[in-house]
């Protein structure tokens, strides 16, 4: 049990802690009552709390409704420090970079689909290869490079996917300010034969259906035309490379700044000053572990098409990318801060950007209703659209919820529950199910997350990511 922190209500879904002794901002949470004790239960608050400590924060140190504890940052932990006297955070971004989400939309139907949705999931299973082995697109030293320079663009390149792809990705599929050259060999063997795979954890493809439609207009402009309609929703990141990357630039700020380390109430928030060679360095690396990311789940799309031609004989140009999230990932951003536009260090560690309508970073295509967000839920669960909002830059710096969230440990998940069972018990509601590992299905029960409804509902509720559409599983593949 975590130390109990002094905190104030100011609505049912908003909660501040206030700023005291060296918190540079107050902290605020997005959560319901049960949330929030949730919250209070491990480190989460106070892992928020702290991050209010950092330098050149502006605002609030944010945490999101799926909060829950992680390293340095909470997941779904927000913070915006400031381009010139801030810094970088990797434990604000997290271990696995750009980990995200891609949904793709087909013109089927879900009784097109349902018949073949065993052959057509053991067929994406065999292109999109699942848990800890290796791809079966290998790329040389130099081509991974470019993949780390170019992100989703490489794959366009090399005959994967398509430019529209790009055009419905954050950030087009690539960071600019990526450079290869800053990525250790270590991390760089790491990712060598991990293009296209989904990797384990709570990485999953699903094929989906709409189920209900909350905004028609909104949805009909993201191309949801009707319930029943047919996704596929892809959720996984930068595999050991974006790991590695984080693992050799924690150490190296530990050992460049240990002064900083000093002041800190957590050492897991070590940062690199704004404008250190560190801080460029790290911010260069992380970029390039981000378009490895865009270029998996480019790829990864590209391959379930493949696999959607193959049992259901339809081509690429009838399935469309949606759009692509990136999850855990700092950006160079401007907000509008007390009347002023100011430049910072955007951090988002699980959660999704939410800009609202009318930014430019949005594709021109969904300008005017906002940034389509994508919120998956946990296998069997249901997984949920939203729009971004004018009130999530005004309160969130354009962020929301980016799942879930888990209440339970891999290891308490896997001493309560049964993959075998588990795969049963969906085969019943009509999901069929294909896994690595029992033990990976297991640590991923529906069971270990909070309710996927309570999250979304407090994002809407709050204004900061509008209710679009509920997507359903018919078909899972887990890492």
């Amino acid at each position: 049990m975590a130390d109990k922190i002094e905190i104030k209500k100011i609505s049912d879904i908003l909660w501040e802690i206030p700023k005291t002794g060296s918190m540079r901002v107050p902290c605020r949470v997005y959560a319901t009552e049960k949330m929030l004790a949730k919250m209070q239960e491990d480190r989460t608050l106070m892992q928020g709390k702290n991050v209010a400590f950092l330098p050149g924060i502006y605002k609030y140190s944010l945490v999101m409704p799926d909060g829950h504890e992680g390293y340095g940052f909470p997941i779904g932990g927000v913070a915006a420090l400031d381009y010139e006297n801030g810094g970088i955070s990797p434990g604000g971004i997290g271990y696995d970079i750009n980990c995200g989400v891609r949904v793709l939309r087909t013109k089927l139907q879900r009784e097109d689909v349902e018949p073949k949705i065993k052959d057509l999931m053991n067929s994406i299973f065999k292109y999109c290869p699942a848990g800890l082995g290796g791809s079966n697109i290998r790329v040389e030293p130099k081509e991974l490079d470019n993949i780390l320079n170019k992100g989703a663009k490489w794959a366009v390149e090399n005959s994967y996917g398509n430019e529209k792809d790009l055009k419905h990705s954050e950030e087009d599929g690539h960071m600019e300010e990526a450079d290869a050259k800053e990525v250790s060999s270590a991390a760089k063997s790491r990712g060598r034969n991990q293009i296209a795979t989904l990797g384990s954890g709570n990485h999953f493809l699903e094929v989906q259906y709409v189920d209900k439609i909350f905004d028609k207009e909104v949805a009909k402009t993201y191309g949801i035309k009707k319930e029943g309609q047919v996704l596929f929703m892809i959720h996984c990141g930068s595999r050991g490379l974006g790991h590695q990357v984080c693992s050799d630039y924690l150490r190296l700020m530990e050992h460049n700044f240990p002064e900083i380390v000093k002041t800190l109430p957590d050492r897991e928030l070590i940062y690199a000053p704004a404008g250190s060679d560190v801080a460029k360095k790290y911010f260069k690396a992380m970029a390039a572990a981000a378009n490895f990311a865009w270029c998996n789940r480019h790829v990864l799309g590209h391959q379930t098409r493949l696999a959607f031609k193959d049992v259901l004989g339809i081509g690429d140009n009838e399935i469309e990318t949606l759009y692509d999230v990136a999850h855990n990932i700092a950006k160079v951003e401007e907000h509008k801060i007390d009347g002023e536009m100011k430049k910072v260090f955007m951090h988002r560690k699980g959660a999704t950007r939410a800009f609202g309508p009318g930014r430019k970073e949005i594709p021109s295509t969904y300008r005017e209703v906002g940034q389509p967000i994508i919120i998956p839920g946990t296998m069997g669960t249901s997984s949920y659209i939203l729009a971004g909002t004018k009130e999530a830059m005004e309160q969130t710096f354009g962020s929301t919820a980016h799942g879930a969230g888990r209440v339970m440990s891999r290891h308490e998940a896997i001493r309560s529950f049964r993959g075998e069972d588990i795969v049963k018990e969906l085969g019943k509601q009509g999901i069929f199910v294909k896994g690595a590992s029992w033990q990976g299905i297991a640590e991923e029960a529906s069971g270990a997350y909070k309710k996927i409804e309570d999250v979304i509902d407090v994002s809407d509720k709050a204004g900061i990511g509008r209710k679009v559409a509920r997507l359903l599983p018919i078909g899972v593949v887990k890492g």
